[in-house]
C-alpha cells in the first residue's frame, strides 16, 4: 500500500518561499504520476502541479512562474518549491500518485489514487 506523508508547510509572509517535500513508501516513486494539490476550506480542491513518471510538469495558472514541483525517484521523494508566495495561496496542500503506465500523459485529478494527509501553507501580509 503506497502512503504519502507531506512535509514542509508552515507560516510565511507575502513574498516569501517554502519547500513542500512529500514522502512515498509502499512503493517507488517513479511508478506514479504525481501531483500537488490544495483546498480551502469551503472550496474544491484544486490542482497546483502535477508531474509525469517521464518528468513532465504542468501548472495551474496561478502558479506559473512561482512554483516548481521535482521529483527525486532515487529519494522517492516529490517537492514542491513555491516562491513569491501570495495571501491566495494559503490552503492545506496536499501530494498524491497516480498510478499510471503513461510517462508522459498527465494524469486528470479523478485518476489520482492515493492521498498524503496535507500540510497547512499559510501566507501573511
Amino acid at each position: 500500500q503506497v502512503q504519502l506523508v507531506e512535509s514542509g508547510g508552515g507560516s510565511v509572509q507575502a513574498g516569501g518561499s517554502l519547500r513542500l517535500s512529500c514522502a512515498v513508501s509502499g512503493a517507488s516513486a517513479s511508478s506514479y504520476s504525481m501531483g500537488w494539490f490544495r483546498q480551502v476550506p469551503g472550496n474544491e480542491r484544486e490542482v497546483v502541479a502535477s508531474i509525469t513518471r517521464g518528468l513532465i510538469t504542468t501548472y495551474a495558472d496561478s502558479v506559473k512562474g512561482r512554483f516548481t514541483i521535482s521529483k527525486d525517484n532515487a529519494e522517492s521523494t516529490l517537492y514542491l518549491r513555491m516562491n513569491s508566495l501570495k495571501l491566495e495561496d494559503t490552503a492545506i496542500y496536499y501530494c498524491a500518485a497516480c498510478p499510471t503506465t503513461a510517462f508522459y500523459r498527465p494524469c486528470v485529478p479523478t485518476e489520482y489514487q492515493y492521498w498524503g494527509q496535507g500540510t497547512q501553507v499559510t501566507v501573511s501580509s
